[in-house]
């Protein structure tokens, strides 16, 4: 209490020095003191107040403790008297053993009295019950059923309450209602009926079918009153539960898969089509059942049974049963491209589970796939596998009937542009977009693979294009009366390589949508250099042809019946006229190289025949008649083939000005301008060789041994550099050895 009192003073001192901080609070000093009296009242007020209640709480509680300490006397007391009553009455119960009996017997006695007449008309309700069950009112006919259960279980029942271990009894009454179970299954072979034919009975008599679930419900909420009974009593009658909604949904499902499996009409062996019309009949017949289901059975059964859910449910999982019995058959490719594009795209498109009429019932997006990733990639593996395998077999097969037609007595067909061709491109690049369009309806993915696959077996095929118009080229210049059309059939093949090239550039832009396709197609190896090879070998065999006409005329050039009045540059030109009237049938890219090829290689047997030095000019007068006549064959040369060349907007003087220029050092007159001349053309012509310049001074006839010896030792000394753009044309011109031999330096 002290140190409380202490407390107590140095908070009122604090409160009084709070108050009172300056001088002019000493006036309010009464004011505050009264203030402070009223506060204390107050509190002292509420003190007292609760104390009271504390009390009064207190008083109440000790009243009620005491009013329990009498009732627990008064219990205790009533317990021992009823004990004590207790013991005296033993006795007296075991001597009621019997009444208690009787009163059983009588309560079994009722339950017999009551069902009396059921049990003596058992016999005739069975009869009805099947009658009615033949007939077809199944209603009525569980209606009797139900009476009959009931008698039976009622009878059972008290004889469990009775007895429960006597069996004998228990068998007597089993047997007396055997027919009942048999009415059961019967009537429930007629309600499976009804299901089986659900989808055909709700459109035609959905009455009947609102009857078998109505009779399905009532059989539910007996199983279910009778389990309820059985956590009480554990008693359950003969063939309880039936569970008839769960054997409703079992019989369904079976019904939905064989609906499914039933669908396949046909076999490989009796339709190459089978497989996409067993398909069809399945789109048909699920998208039929589904609408029918979400407009009318749903009508007929309990929104609890979700009818339709389940339904979607086990067509879905039948349709993927019957996806993967499919695949796991030994399918060809087409068979694995119409399974793979039905499970993957025509079940989740408007044609079957995305058709308006099944909206919004039916969320796509909740679906699972009918065939697992691991079984597509399987297929696809074998689909890649088989078509590989095919593709070769196809280009072979193509391949081997254009050379059919190359040996043909009738010219190739051309194009709308007059341009030969055979329809080897066209029937190559109509199987790739078939296969590609085929991939595509399946994925993108495959589509990528495909193409990769078609590009990959073509440059395989060019290759065996390029042997086989090889060893077309070869056969013919072994025998070049055969074939007959061999030109017509050579610009047909060149000609394709172009068709070739387009047709590739069309293929990778319609099929590669994206930089990572894109990439991956041009990692394979390039077809354009083995299609120009295969033109350029075409193009060298056609002018082999040209110049094998030509090696007679040629052979009389730079020769004394040259020199006399040959006509053998009119028949060159002639020869080559009518030669390239054929080769106009050649598309432009390989024409514009072949006219300059040909060009080029007239113009080289033109020189080569110089070198040859098959004539030795004797005289001043001879010299200016040869090179005259070289100068106006050069330009009738150069007349030819800017006619030929005209349209490519190519020179074309280049090449018949070398042999003016070698018929300027033939004519030259003054022999000591002869090095001066020699200089200017080696340096136009640097692949001009030594014994080029001796051939050529042999020719002119007039140049001594130490001339020669001179021009040539000088010329060697500072050899010209080729431009870049120049075309070589000695370089392949070889020498017959001179009368004179280049003396040693």
């Amino acid at each position: 209490m002290k140190e409380t009192d202490r407390e107590a003073v140095a908070t009122a001192v604090q409160r009084v020095a709070g108050m009172l901080q300056r001088p002019d609070q000493l006036d309010k000093v009464e004011q505050y003191r009264r203030r402070e009296a009223r506060k204390k009242a107050s509190v002292e007020a509420r003190l007292k107040a609760a104390i009271q209640s504390q009390l009064d709480g207190v008083r109440t509680g000790l009243s009620q403790l005491h009013n329990a300490l009498n009732d627990v006397k008064d219990i205790q007391q009533s317990l021992a008297d009823v004990s004590k009553d207790w013991r005296q009455s033993i006795n007296t119960i075991e001597s009621l053993k019997d009444v208690k009996d009787a009163v059983v017997q009588h309560s079994q006695l009722a339950a017999a009295v009551e069902n009396l007449k059921n049990i003596f008309s058992v016999p005739e309700i069975v009869r009805e019950t099947q009658d009615l069950i033949e007939q077809g009112a199944l209603l009525q006919a569980h209606r009797k059923l139900m009476d009959l259960e009931c008698s039976r279980d009622g009878l059972m029942y008290e004889q469990y309450r009775m007895d429960s271990g006597n069996t004998r009894d228990m068998t007597l009454i089993h047997g007396y209602f055997g027919s009942t179970q048999g009415l059961s299954d019967e009537l429930a072979k007629q309600l499976w009926m009804v299901l089986q034919r659900s989808l055909v009975t709700v459109r035609r008599d959905p009455t009947l079918l609102v009857s078998v679930v109505r009779i399905i419900e009532r059989e539910e909420k007996i199983d279910r009153r009778i389990l309820d009974r059985k956590k009480q009593t554990g008693f359950v009658p003969p063939g309880r539960p039936k569970n008839w909604k769960e054997k409703m949904f079992t019989v369904l499902e079976r019904t939905v898969t064989t609906r499914i499996e039933g669908t396949q009409a046909d076999t490989r062996e009796s339709d190459k089509m089978w497989l996409v019309r067993h398909l069809e009949i399945i789109r048909k017949y699920v998208l039929d059942d589904l609408i029918v289901a979400k407009n009318l059975m749903v009508q007929c059964f309990p929104p609890h049974y979700e009818i339709f859910k389940n339904l979607l449910n086990m067509y879905h999982q039948a349709l993927s049963t019957r996806m993967q019995d499919l695949a796991s058959e030994d399918l060809e490719a087409n068979e694995i491209v119409s399974l793979l594009t039905w499970a993957l795209n025509t079940y989740t498109s408007t044609e079957m589970m995305r058709n308006v009429e099944l909206a919004p019932e039916v969320d796509v997006g909740t679906l699972e796939p009918l065939l697992s990733p691991h079984v597509v990639s399987e297929l696809l593996d074998t689909y890649m596998s088989t078509l590989t395998s095919n593709i070769i077999a196809w280009l072979r097969k193509a391949l081997e009937t254009d050379k059919k037609d190359w040996v043909k007595e009738t010219e190739p067909e051309a194009d709308q542009d007059g341009y030969y061709q055979t329809t080897l491109p066209a029937i190559v690049f109509q199987m790739f977009e078939q296969n590609l369009q085929v991939a595509a309806q399946i994925s993108e993915d495959l589509k990528a693979k495909v193409l990769v696959l078609c590009l990959q077996q073509m440059n395989s095929f060019l290759s065996r294009y390029k042997d086989e118009a090889q060893l077309y080229k070869e056969e013919h210049l072994r025998n070049r009366q055969h074939p007959h059309c061999y030109v017509q059939y050579m610009i047909a093949i060149i000609n394709n390589c172009q068709t070739f090239k387009e047709s590739i550039v069309s293929l990778k832009r319609k099929y590669l949508k994206n930089e990572v396709e894109e990439g991956v197609s041009l990692s394979q190896p390039s077809m354009d250099g083995i299609l120009d090879a295969i033109a350029k070998e075409g193009c060298s065999g056609l002018l082999e042809e040209v110049f094998l006409d030509l090696e007679q005329h040629l052979n009389e050039l730079m020769t004394k019946k040259w020199l006399l009045g040959s006509n053998a540059v009119d028949i060159i030109c002639v020869t080559v006229e009518d030669y390239f009237n054929d080769f106009a049938k050649i598309k432009k890219p390989y024409k514009k190289r072949m006219t300059a090829e040909a060009h080029r290689r007239v113009v080289v047997e033109y020189l080569r025949a110089v070198m040859q030095k098959r004539i030795s000019f004797r005289s001043p007068e001879e010299r200016k008649e040869g090179a005259e006549k070289m100068v106006r064959e050069a330009e009738q040369l150069r007349f030819l083939f800017r006619k030929l060349a005209s349209g490519f907007g190519e020179d074309v003087d280049g090449y018949c000005d070398t042999i003016v220029a070698v018929a300027e050092v033939i004519k030259l007159t003054d022999p000591s301008l002869l090095y001066l001349e020699v200089s200017t053309l080696v340096s136009k012509y640097p692949d001009i060789r030594d014994d080029h310049i001796g051939a050529l001074l042999a020719v002119r006839g007039d140049a001594s041994r130490d001339m020669k010896q001179t021009i040539m030792e000088t010329l060697e000394q500072g050899p010209a550099q080729a431009s870049p753009s120049y075309v070589p044309l000695f370089k392949d011109i070889v020498v017959p050895s001179l009368n004179v031999a280049k003396l040693p330096k």
